[in-house]
């Protein structure tokens, strides 16, 4: 007798495994979200932040004004690590052809009065235009041109010292400019991919897994299936059986995955990968099945298969910022702290 019912929780158990993976195989919209949220977001996120880090971008600079200042504002721009000026001439058309044939990714715009109205008190203003193609060319661009305009100002104040009220002037020069010296702790190549894109890659698999949970309990609810499986009989011992075959399910079909992300892909873009691979091999085993199991727990706030991924996609950024990577958990109040810690994408409380 005890035999008989080891079979049938065994069958019971075999059953849930397959119905869950023959459903998961056979919706469309599923392997959609399997596909289209891992494979093509783990390569999407990396080839648009690519270069991880940027150095000597090439630029034009069309000096309009050729003067003192826009010759000395031009070598400090050419003098950043991030760019390097390959052209400089006054032929503004000729610089947009450049950057359309992808000569150059940026190109530094000086008017005509770019020193003359320095001499008139007001502020130097230039135009940056910068190439699409890969978001960290602008950013490069624009703080290489910052940096240069700041050298500037403290370089060109003390000269300017004349446009300054009599009474104040000794007051005013005697203060020295205060210099700012970042240094990045934990980031030394200040790169986005050695940053955030591991972080980005661990959000993408804790967010399409609890999408496909979703979409999947959406569907039985739709289909009256769980009122089906409700007749054949419901006891604490089935219940545990389905949580732990569909978790089964779940954690399987993302340790494939996670391999891909976590292991193919640093590769591919040489992240960083910190750590002995089997450690965040073994890493990995709780986490998804926190991951697998916090979705489950919400399958009762989905009554189709169309709101999760509409609902979960909404809160992409903020599971982000949840994860303390991008924003620091010491700055957060004390209720979204806690919210950090309830939702699985967090690191864990313990110092590594």
């Amino acid at each position: 007798m005890r035999k008989s019912k080891g079979n049938s929780a065994i069958a019971d158990f075999s059953a849930i495994v397959v119905r869950e993976f023959r459903a998961i195989a056979s919706s469309p919209a599923i392997l959609l979200v399997l596909i289209g949220g891992v494979f093509l977001y783990g390569f999407l996120y990396n080839y648009m932040y690519a270069p991880n880090t940027v150095r000597d971008a090439p630029i034009a600079v069309v000096d309009r004004s050729h003067s003192r200042l826009s010759r000395e504002y031009i070598r400090g721009v050419d003098a950043s690590p991030k760019v390097a000026v390959t052209a400089s001439s006054a032929d503004f058309p000729a610089a947009k052809e450049r950057m359309k044939r992808g000569d150059v990714v940026g190109i530094l715009y000086l008017p005509e009065d770019f020193e003359d109205r320095l001499g008139r008190g007001d502020e130097s203003v230039f135009t940056m235009f910068g190439t699409t193609q890969a978001f960290l060319y602008y950013a490069a661009i624009q703080e290489a041109s910052a940096g240069a305009m700041l050298e500037l100002e403290n370089r060109w104040r003390p000269e300017m010292a004349v446009f300054l009220p009599t009474a104040d002037l000794p007051q005013i020069t005697a203060v020295r400019a205060m210099n700012v010296e970042g240094v990045a702790l934990y980031n030394p190549t200040e790169g986005y991919g050695d940053y955030l894109i591991p972080a980005v890659l661990m959000v993408i698999l804790f967010q399409t897994l609890w999408m496909v949970v979703g979409m999947l309990a959406g569907e039985e609810r739709t289909q009256g299936t769980l009122a089906q499986r409700a007749r054949e009989g419901v006891s604490w011992r089935r219940a545990m059986r389905m949580v732990v075959g569909k978790t089964v399910v779940y954690g399987g079909i993302y340790a494939v995955l996670s391999l891909f992300l976590l292991g193919l892909i640093p590769l591919l873009f040489h992240l960083p990968y910190v750590g002995h691979r089997y450690e965040v091999a073994m890493l990995m085993v709780p986490y998804l099945l926190a991951t697998a199991l916090f979705a489950l727990s919400t399958t009762c706030f989905f009554s189709d298969g169309e709101t999760p991924p509409i609902l979960i996609a909404f809160f992409s950024v903020g599971f982000l910022f949840l994860s303390g990577v991008s924003y620091p958990l010491e700055l957060m109040p004390r209720g979204w702290q806690w919210v950090h810690y309830l939702v699985p994408v967090a690191p864990p409380p313990w110092p590594s």
